[in-house]
């Protein structure tokens, strides 16, 4: 009976990630409805002809944003309507407003972490946010704007896992994060102990850590709070955030010009409250109040 309740919990997880959530426009599970998310006016005669992405988003009207579509309350995808929600999802409308060009239009493209810098490097997006980490490595190969919130490395384990209540605790655990992640490399530098299990997305994660195939979810205490609001009988947090995970909008390397914009454009989302509205408005349902935002690095033109 125990194996079959866990069974269908993960039944219950997959469908509130993956399965439409009804008719177009209504929220996903403990989720914001669309009315009740900000409306960010949008900025009148912006003009930023200095940067070449910028010019291509005006040509088109239109941003085209990376982001996640697995994350509860922060970077989530309806399957049925198409529309994306969470707090990155917010972050990126904003932006996109005090950039001069409608929120609404946003194209947002599913980007496996992965593949952000090739994405960014390429063109085929503007800009990625989307639990972004900052790091001097991912500066060689990208720009990046803020940062605009700041996460630390967690762990998600079951509800009845007393064995896991720290990292020190992994040796012999199969741990598992998404490919290519800032928390897998941290794990497999720290703590070699462990059994790395990894794919693109930390849904797969959470659905083998309910079917008992894997001992341990790791990634930023952000994207695990959301997934263990969705089943809290299920799933816990142990332990403190092992890292500070600076979240950054990804943008390409050399247009100083949009990196600088993002970060002005930060600046005043944050003083006029927009950015407390939209954290309250997402991230905040799961029940932790909004943080203060972290100063915003807007280190030199490369």
């Amino acid at each position: 009976m125990l194996r079959t309740t866990r069974l269908f919990s993960a039944l219950v997880l997959t469908a509130l990630v993956t399965a439409a959530c009804g008719k177009e426009g209504s929220p996903p599970t403990k989720g914001p409805a669309a009315g009740e998310l900000p409306v960010y006016e949008v900025a009148k005669d912006f003009r930023l002809p200095q940067s070449g992405t910028w010019r291509k988003a005006e040509s088109r009207g239109r941003f085209v944003v990376g982001a996640k579509e697995d994350q509860p309350y922060l970077g989530e995808k309806d399957p049925a309507s198409g529309r994306y929600s969470g707090f990155d999802i917010e972050i990126a409308k904003m932006v996109s407003a005090s950039l001069g060009l409608d929120p609404g239009r946003i194209t947002f493209r599913t980007i496996a972490s992965a593949n952000r810098e090739t994405a960014l490097q390429n063109g085929q997006i503007d800009f990625y946010v989307g639990t972004y980490t900052i790091n001097d490595n991912r500066k060689k190969l990208v720009g990046f704007g803020g940062p605009y919130y700041m996460a630390g490395q967690g762990l998600l384990v079951r509800h009845d896992e007393d064995d896991i209540k720290g990292p020190s605790d992994l040796a012999g655990k199969k741990v598992c994060s998404a490919a290519g992640s800032t928390p897998y490399q941290r794990i497999r530098k720290d703590y070699p102990k462990a059994t790395l299990v990894a794919y693109d997305t930390y849904s797969v994660c959470v659905d083998n850590l309910l079917t008992y195939q894997v001992d341990a979810v790791t990634t930023d205490d952000a994207i695990l709070i959301g997934y263990a609001a969705k089943v809290p009988d299920e799933l816990k947090l142990v332990g403190k955030p092992f890292s500070e995970e600076p979240y950054g909008i990804g943008v390409p390397r050399g247009d100083d010009a949009l990196r600088f914009a993002v970060d002005d454009a930060l600046a005043a989302r944050e003083r006029d409250g927009d950015w407390k509205k939209a954290y309250e408005a997402t991230l905040g349902l799961s029940g932790v109040p909004a943080p203060e935002p972290p100063a915003i690095d807007r280190y030199p033109a490369s």
